[in-house]
Order: C-alpha cells, then sequence, then structure tokens
C-alpha cells in the first residue's frame, strides 16, 4: 500500500534532490522513514537517523541532532559561538561528511534557529548527501524556553536554500471510519464549526464503573501515573516488578545517559505488572503492533503472557533496543564510520494500559481511549490526541470545560505553511 510512495521517493533521493516528506496523524510517514532507513542502509549507504528530541530520536533508532552536529546545548548559531563551538571538530566534520542520507523526523520541533544551525554543520563538513525532513507542521510544535515566539523550521533562510519537494501521504491507516476521519481532518486545520461540533459533542459519553477497559490520555505526565498506580492497585493478584537489564558496549556509558534514555525509549525501568493488568504493546511485531491493548494472563520469571482481544495469547520475552553512535574503524586497511552500539537495555515492549501521556503516545493505533479534555494546553495537541483513536464508536471525550473549537487551535503560521503546500 506503500510502495508507490516508496519506489517514488528512492528515485527522487537517488537524484539528489532533497525531500520534505509529510502528512497528518496515521498516514504512515513513520513506516515509510523505517522503509527508507532499511533499503538504504541494505545497499550499504550511511543514514543518520536524527530528531530533536530523544523521543522522536528512539522511534526511528536514532540520536539527536545536537549530539549528531555536536551542538552542545546552543539554541541557536550565535549561542554557538558565544560557547566557543562555532567551528566544527574535524572528527564531526568526517562523520558528517561520510552520510549518505540524513534523515531529519519530528521536523515540526525544529525551531528556525535549530535548522540554521544543521544548514551551517552540513557546509562546514561539504556535505555532499541528501536530506530527507519528515513530520506535520499541525503537530508538536518546537519547544521554546520561556514565553518567547515560535520560529518553525520553514521559516529559516535555510530550508528556502534546500529547495525542498514535497511528498504528501494522505490515506488514513489508523481509521476506515471515513466521517471520523473527515472530522479528524477538519481538526488538524482547526476548522470546528456547527458540524464538527455537534459530532465531538456525540463523543461525550459515560463511562461505566470499571475504568480498567480504558486507556486514559492524559496532557500531564504526572496524572497518568497517578491514574495507573491506582488502578493497579484495584487488581487483587500478586505485584510482580520486572527490573530493566542494561548491557555496556562502551564503558564510558554514564548512569544518567541510561536513565535519559530509558524516558526518551519509553521504557520502564521497573515495569510492576499483576495478572489480570491490562496492558498496550508499545512496539510493533508480527503479531502486535504498537498501541495495542492486551490483558496479562501469566507471568514467569522471564516471560510475560498476554492475551489479546481475539483470543491470542502472546509469549512476550524482553526485547531489546540499543542506544547508538557513530565510531571510526579500520575495516579492511580502510578507515570507516560504522554504527555502533554504546549500550543496550532489555525490558518487555508494555506498558500499563489504564493511562498514557497524550506525548508518549505518538505513533500508538489505540482501541479503547478516554481522552481527559481538561489537560489539553498546546496547539494541535487536541488533533494528535483524537487521532490515536482506531474508531469513534471506541472512543469517549470527557466534558471539556471550554469550547471545541477553542481546544482544536493551531498555530497561525504552521496553518497557512501546510495550507499552502496542499494548494502546490
Amino acid at each position: 500500500m506503500m510502495m508507490p510512495f516508496f519506489e517514488r521517493t528512492c528515485a527522487l533521493l537517488d537524484a539528489k534532490q532533497h525531500l520534505f516528506l509529510t502528512g497528518g496523524a496515521g498516514t504512515g510517514k513513520t513506516t515509510l522513514t523505517r522503509q527508507l532507513i532499511e533499503h538504504y542502509s541494505a545497499e550499504g549507504k550511511k543514514v543518520a537517523k536524527l530528531a530533536s528530541t530523544g523521543m522522536a530520536a528512539t522511534l526511528i533508532g536514532g540520536q539527536t541532532l545536537h549530539s549528531f552536529l555536536d551542538l552542545g546545548i546552543a539554541d541557536s548559531i550565535e549561542e554557538l559561538e558565544l560557547k566557543g563551538k562555532l567551528e566544527i571538530k574535524k572528527k564531526v566534520k568526517k562523520l558528517i561528511a561520510s552520510m549518505d542520507l540524513i534523515i531529519i523526523d519530528e521536523i515540526s520541533m525544529v525551531s528556525a534557529p535549530l535548522f540554521e544551525m544543521i544548514r551551517l554543520r552540513l557546509l562546514q563538513s561539504d556535505f555532499q548527501g541528501v536530506l530527507l525532513v519528515v513530520g506535520d507542521f499541525l503537530q508538536l510544535p518546537p519547544v521554546v524556553r520561556g514565553y518567547g515566539e515560535i520560529h518553525f523550521a520553514f521559516e529559516s533562510e535555510a530550508w528556502k536554500r534546500y529547495d525542498f519537494k514535497t511528498i504528501t501521504l494522505s490515506v488514513n491507516h489508523r481509521s476506515d471510519d471515513l466521517a471520523f476521519v473527515k472530522v479528524l481532518e477538519k481538526v488538524r486545520f482547526a476548522q470546528v464549526e456547527d458540524a464538527e461540533h455537534y459530532y465531538l459533542h456525540q463523543l461525550i459519553k459515560p463511562v461505566g464503573e470499571d475504568l480498567s477497559q480504558y486507556t486514559y490520555l492524559y496532557g500531564k505526565n504526572i496524572s497518568a501515573s497517578r491514574h495507573n498506580q491506582q488502578q493497579l492497585a484495584y487488581i487483587e493478584s500478586e505485584e510482580i516488578a520486572y527490573e530493566v537489564e542494561v548491557t555496556k558496549h562502551d564503558k564510558e556509558t554514564t548512569e544518567k545517559e541510561i536513565e535519559r534514555f530509558l524516558s526518551d525509549a519509553r521504557i520502564e525501568p521497573t515495569l510492576r505488572l499483576k495478572v489480570g493488568a491490562p496492558v498496550l504493546f508499545t512496539r510493533n511485531a508480527w503479531n502486535y503492533f504498537n498501541g495495542e491493548r492486551g490483558r496479562i494472563v501469566r507471568l514467569t520469571e522471564g516471560l510475560v503472557y498476554v492475551e489479546k482481544a481475539d483470543g491470542q495469547v502472546v509469549k512476550l520475552e524482553r526485547s531489546t533496543m540499543a542506544k547508538t553512535h557513530w565510531k571510526e574503524r579500520v575495516l579492511e586497511g580502510e578507515h570507516e564510520m560504522v554504527e555502533e552500539a554504546r549500550f543496550s537495555v532489555h525490558q518487555f515492549p508494555i506498558v500499563l494500559a489504564f493511562a498514557i501521556t497524550i506525548h508518549k503516545s505518538q505513533g500508538m493505533s489505540i482501541e479503547d481511549l478516554i481522552i481527559e479534555t481538561t489537560e489539553i494546553f498546546a496547539p494541535s495537541q487536541f488533533y494528535v490526541a483524537l487521532s490515536r483513536a482506531t474508531s469513534p464508536h471506541r472512543l469517549i471525550l470527557k466534558q471539556p470545560t471550554t469550547n471545541w473549537c477553542n481546544l482544536a487551535f493551531v498555530n497561525p503560521k504552521a496553518l497557512q505553511f501546510v495550507e499552502q503546500q496542499c494548494k502546490e
């Protein structure tokens, strides 16, 4: 189903055309990105997989822009200069120059000053490869310190210089309910009028006594973890704690680095489970998908048995995720850049399903969902939350304290940019 897009994207990248891959939630941007990574890596090409935040980077098995490009904690070229990092280190220059393809995921979270820094580093390295930026500017905006104004990557001079060709994915693979998909698209563009208002109002339904069959979507971490703990306490079976296992491949790895990676990769350092507890899978595999729901039916020391809605029982082992970095190695007499693991973490790819934050639900398709609308506080957050749902029949909205159109707000500059892209 992604094939025509895959072939077209490869043809353009092979022709050294810089690309902007976009589309709404659930249209398959991550799936296509992963296919491209696999394809080019199999061809022996060097692919840098980058994003501005740790969580977005772990979703594509990559690293942050700041660490790969050696930007320290600078937010702009001026800050780079102040911190004495304007000049590029030989090692970093060599690394960037060796790349055939640089992918930047969740481009909506990259600010204009950061995008200028990216271009500076690529120019300093005489980067000859191709750049692929992926994301939706009507989803998560760049994080700005304090109350400064947001400047998106597309507002930068650097963006214009790259002359990106846009590829837009438009089919929603998450839901096949056409009326719901239409409302989602309206919410994405902040066009909530009478019809959408009425539709959303119908989704305010009573919640039964048993909250364990739903996943609550919260805006704040503290609310989600409190809800998970309270609900787990109601289950009378014995609680078993599974500690994460860590293998260090590089002895310079620090505990802080591991902690940050676990948080970014949505991996629980201590996973507390009980037989009977509902869980969500946090990865895709041949027999489950990211966000799919199940219930714990058996717990042993090294295995967790999860029964899915269709009655199929999945026998889960710990899955491994590695934090990688690029190192120069001598291979057959040649100096080569090789991607190696700094450390690996091993944990079951599940989280308790009672509650999750909107931020951590990125990339998930969730079947029985309750959205806590009173915790929506950022532009496009309501759209991101709604678009996790696979069907309106299994979605409940809590009564908001404001009008629907106030929940569905987007950044005006992002809106104008995306509307312009749609016309082209």
